[in-house]
């Protein structure tokens, strides 16, 4: 799968769940119910400001956040994403990573949002102890011609919210696929250098 593509099926599996934040119907103690009840919101709600965000593009950025930032754990996904780099930074290198990451992400969500087109989702079966805390949401997206693709969505406790701090599409991690960018790039530049690639990247996509 190349990155493009990568990017865009990301933009889907976000879709599918930030918009939990603004359903009031779901049940917080079931992960599956909540991917699955909010997509039809969230889709709709994409598809009817569609004209709007492409008369307005500065728009994407304000709902991608709105969407976005209250369904992932973007300081786990940080942890996760840095490795052993995490617990050598300083506290103000990890803080500024993750406000970097989180723009990245949230940008990368934002360019390819105008170009998102419907496709079916299917669901499968839960597989989840009771009282757990960590969960694995299975999907597959159908459409276009194109063979399934299974997205599955790893989802833990936090605060007594479920949070998304990583998505496997296709099998292949974004947490997996950052991590293993970073640490090359770690190497050669070090933490700070890395920080400062990713805010010159952020800067150019403003």
């Amino acid at each position: 799968m190349n990155k493009r593509n990568f990017q865009s099926l990301v933009l889907v599996c976000v879709l599918l769940l930030c918009g939990a934040a603004s359903a009031t119907l779901v049940s917080p103690d079931n992960p599956l119910d909540l991917v699955k009840e909010t997509t039809d919101h969230v889709l709709r709600k994409i598809a009817g400001q569609r004209e709007q965000l492409r008369a307005d593009p500065g728009k994407v950025y304000e709902l991608v956040n709105e969407l976005v930032l209250p369904r992932f754990d973007f300081d786990y996904m940080s942890q996760l994403v840095l490795g052993k780099y995490w617990s050598r930074a300083t506290i103000e290198q990890k803080s500024q990573f993750v406000l970097a990451f989180r723009e990245l992400l949230v940008r990368t969500y934002a360019t390819t949002l105008l170009n998102y087109s419907d496709q079916e989702i299917d669901y499968l079966p839960l597989r989840m102890v009771s009282g757990a805390t960590d969960a694995t949401v299975n999907t597959r997206v159908v459409g276009g011609g194109a063979p399934p693709i299974p997205i599955n969505y790893s989802l833990h406790q936090k605060a007594g919210e479920w949070k998304v701090y990583d998505v496997a599409i296709d099998n292949i991690s974004l947490v997996s696929q950052y991590r293993t960018s970073y640490a090359a790039h770690i190497k050669r530049f070090k933490m700070d250098g890395l920080i400062q690639q990713m805010n010159k990247l952020n800067e150019r996509n403003r």
